[in-house]
């Protein structure tokens, strides 16, 4: 694939009708010491970030937290140490705004983004959790998936809470805990077993744990579980009984909007002890928000640990007839009701690169990739199906496993850095192509945002793949905006959305397809290929890998 110099080639967007509409002078002033914090909870960082009221960052704190796989294809996280991550960040960070010279009492709210699927359960008696938390990506509950599938209202499911039985909802990983973990059954039959994905947990830590109680969840998290019903936004009888629940004895949060002024309590300790939370959404809901994706039509790809496209479908849910899920995209409470979105989601995006580095080891860090992969013209007839967690969106083959096609004599370290990379932007090609099929609509552009984005090599791949330009923003941190943009409309920051339209609109990148469609056409039916070849790599009964 032809990429010769892709930030020369990338043309800068000039917005000039936003040149001509500032905001007022004296609204502009007052935004600038109007701030607002955001805990961004990641899959395998935490980070705390402090916007003024025109959407720039101007404090930050990361730390990257311990993964756990004690089995091929299993996923956890020390839900402690997740809490302990979110105050160091919010300490650090805080320290180095105070250091600027302001006040934390200029801190208005705090948002929260987090991780959606992944699960914790912890005791209400004790406040401690019960098991690692088992995070999105894990694959142990495929015999589970299998065997529920044949259940008497499995087809009906999908209609209700928007998702398929696969691997990836929170209800299956609550089941595999049910099954396999004591103390979780005991705790349950004692009517003690609390519930929550990661927003739930760090809200109930920080508020205090068990002194204060709280136990909430937002729209956005809540319709990840498969235990809400997405046209009634309350939690489904038809979905827990087929679990085999008693929502007598487990203890569920109380679904909120994302963005309300009292629901989510204050912190109850560290240097922003008081400060109220405000806001709360899932991360792939944050992005869209932080991209400013309001208008039904208008979507977004977040290229993080996995990838995920979003694609604002309106107030009423669209239930995909194309491998898509349909799932809540944002709720602001009040007056405005609930906007729904179609999304694909990619299992493995940015941690194949990871992979490319820690496994195979053929460059030091991740930001090496690029350079690695431009070592290479093109990919050399290597394909990566790069299925470390099954193949998500939209083809859900949970028995896929990773596998490379097109090795030779002639493959080099570059190619294979180049497929790794292709494998999400060739999965995001197939998404857009059944969100076109179920919208009825295609894209004219995409934007886009996430660690993978800082790869001008991958950004043009992106676009000559997908046949149409892709968007990327000078400020990256979209998920993290998105949960202060929630936490401030519960404070009056910001009352419309017109008024958040400058937000980090400036010196955003456009790169545009650089072969042609034919060409490009090639790529996508040799993938494909690769994708078929990739099935039945595990055992149907146990999860195991075939021999």
């Amino acid at each position: 694939m032809a990429t010769s110099t892709h930030a020369a080639q990338a043309e800068r967007k000039i917005d000039a009708e936003s040149q001509n509409k500032q905001v007022p002078q004296q609204d502009e002033e007052k935004l600038k010491k109007w701030y607002i914090g955001s805990i961004d909870q990641g899959t395998t960082s935490t980070r705390f970030l402090i916007f003024n009221g025109l959407g720039v960052p101007v404090a930050s704190h990361q730390i990257e937290f311990k993964q756990m796989y004690p089995h091929s294809g299993w996923m956890e996280q020390d839900p402690r140490e997740i809490v302990e991550s979110v105050y160091t960040c919010i300490e650090e960070a805080t320290k180095s705004f105070t250091d600027m010279g302001n006040s934390t009492d200029d801190i208005k709210a705090i948002g929260i983004t987090s991780q959606r699927e992944t699960t914790v359960l912890w005791d209400r008696d004790t406040g401690e959790p019960l098991y690692n938390a088992i995070a999105w990506p894990d694959t142990r509950t495929q015999a589970i998936v299998r065997e529920l599938k044949a259940k008497r209202g499995a087809d009906k499911l999908q209609d209700i809470c928007g998702l398929p039985l696969s691997t990836y909802p929170s209800a299956l990983k609550l089941t595999w805990l049910f099954r396999n973990v004591e103390e979780v059954r005991q705790t349950y039959d004692a009517g003690r077993l609390m519930f929550g994905t990661i927003d739930t947990w760090l809200l109930y830590n920080l508020n205090g744990g068990k002194d204060k109680n709280v136990h909430v969840t937002d729209s956005t998290n809540a319709s990840r579980t498969m235990f809400v019903n997405l046209h009634t936004l309350e939690y489904s009888p038809e979905v827990l009984d087929f679990f085999d629940l008693d929502p007598e004895r487990l203890l569920l949060p109380k679904i909120v909007p994302c963005s309300d002024p009292e629901a989510f309590g204050s912190i109850a300790s560290g240097i922003l002890t008081g400060k109220k939370i405000t806001g709360c959404l899932g991360d792939q809901s944050a992005a869209l928000v932080g991209q400013l994706g309001f208008e039904p039509g208008m979507a977004k790809n977040t290229y993080g640990t996995g990838c995920f496209l979003l694609y604002n479908v309106g107030e009423k849910p669209v239930m995909s007839t194309h491998g898509l899920l349909a799932t809540v995209a944002y709720n602001f409470g009040g007056k405005r009701k609930p906007v729904y979105a179609l999304e694909g989601s990619i299992a493995v995006a940015g941690s194949a690169v990871k992979y490319v580095v820690n496994n195979l080891k053929f460059v030091e860090s991740s930001a090496k990739i690029s350079e690695c992969a431009a070592t290479v013209e093109d990919n050399g007839g290597c394909y990566f199906v790069t299925a470390f967690s099954g193949l998500f969106a939209p083809y859900w083959i949970d028995d896929a496993q990773g596998t490379m096609f097109g090795i030779t004599q002639y493959t080099q370290q570059g190619h294979i850095a180049r497929a790794a990379m292709e494998a999400t932007c060739f999965q995001t090609k197939a998404i857009l192509d059944a969100m076109e099929k179920d919208s009825g609509h295609k894209l004219t552009e995409l934007a886009v945002d996430g660690g993978m984005t800082d790869s001008d090599l991958c950004m043009q791949t992106q676009a000559d793949i997908i046949n149409i330009p892709v968007d990327r923003p000078m400020m990256r941190e979209t998920t993290a905006l998105g949960a202060a943009i929630v936490a401030g409309f519960a404070v009056d920051v910001w009352k419309e959305f017109e008024e958040l339209k400058e937000i980090n609109k400036e010196d955003r990148t456009i790169f545009k397809p650089q072969i042609s469609q034919k060409d490009s056409g090639k790529m996508y039916s040799r993938w494909n290929k690769a994708v078929e070849m990739s099935r039945g790599w595990l055992d149907s009964d146990t999860g195991n890998q075939s021999q």
